[in-house]
């Protein structure tokens, strides 16, 4: 894909190798305006943008709360519909200031097993690595438990009676074997957006860029060419 399209790759605010400052906003309300402004940053009118968890919901609330326009839209595995959060991340949003006192050890142990219950096929040690290191240390640790104190359902039920108005080609991509947001999610999220395709992708589950990446890649590139293809018969 990156032969065929500049590939820009945001980090949130928060996470990954991005800031963790403990003054800045992670919500997904202030997630969404800033990934808005980012777009106009970089200059980027009608991007196709593919999401994945809560950039699902990011994405949504940029498109249908603050103007973002896109060329296509790709929901792969996202947070989109209440309920979401497991029963693991909920205790955690109860008692985040609890949690955030675990020594690093016992931390690190916990977000490793979290982690690893969002694959199917077993992570390897280097995937596990560098999905858990963000989250470890002073500064990580505070923010992994910072970023579920700060999740909110709300901020998903202020959008979903509107997912309809999406009329941008729209796909969803989904795990079968995905046990942090069932299947049963897409297909309620399919029948919500009249107009999207639906691809379900067995033996993968949340983390399905890693259970199945040759899979998701074929599907994302006959998506995005095929999106191509669309624009240059309108044209």
């Amino acid at each position: 894909m990156c032969a065929r399209f500049t590939v820009y790759l945001w980090d949130m605010p928060g996470y990954g190798a991005s800031s963790k400052d403990p003054g800045h906003r992670v919500d997904l309300a202030w997630q969404g305006e800033l990934f808005t402004r980012l777009l106009q940053e970089w200059g980027l009118e009608t991007p196709h943008v593919i999401a994945h968890d809560f950039g699902g919901a990011v994405a949504l609330r940029a498109r249908l709360l603050h103007g973002a326009r896109f060329a296509s839209l790709c929901l792969t595995d996202v947070v989109a519909l209440r309920p979401w959060g497991s029963a693991f991340f909920n205790l955690i949003k109860e008692h985040a200031a609890v949690f955030e006192q675990l020594p690093a050890a016992v931390h690190r142990g916990a977000v490793e097993a979290y982690v690893r219950g969002a694959g199917h096929r077993g992570l390897r040690d280097e995937d596990l690595a560098a999905l858990v290191d963000p989250w470890t240390g002073e500064a990580g640790q505070a923010a992994f438990y910072r970023q579920i104190a700060q999740a909110d359902e709300r901020y998903t039920e202020e959008i979903e009676s509107r997912f309809g108005e999406i009329s941008e080609p729209t796909l969803i991509v989904w795990g079968a074997e995905d046990t942090w947001i069932p299947l049963e999610r897409a297909h309620r999220l399919h029948a919500q957006m009249p107009g999207a395709a639906l691809a379900v992708i067995e033996n993968a589950g949340h983390l399905i860029q890693l259970d199945a990446p040759v899979r998701l890649t074929a599907e994302l590139t006959r998506w995005t060419e095929s999106v191509r293809e669309q624009g240059r018969d309108a044209n």
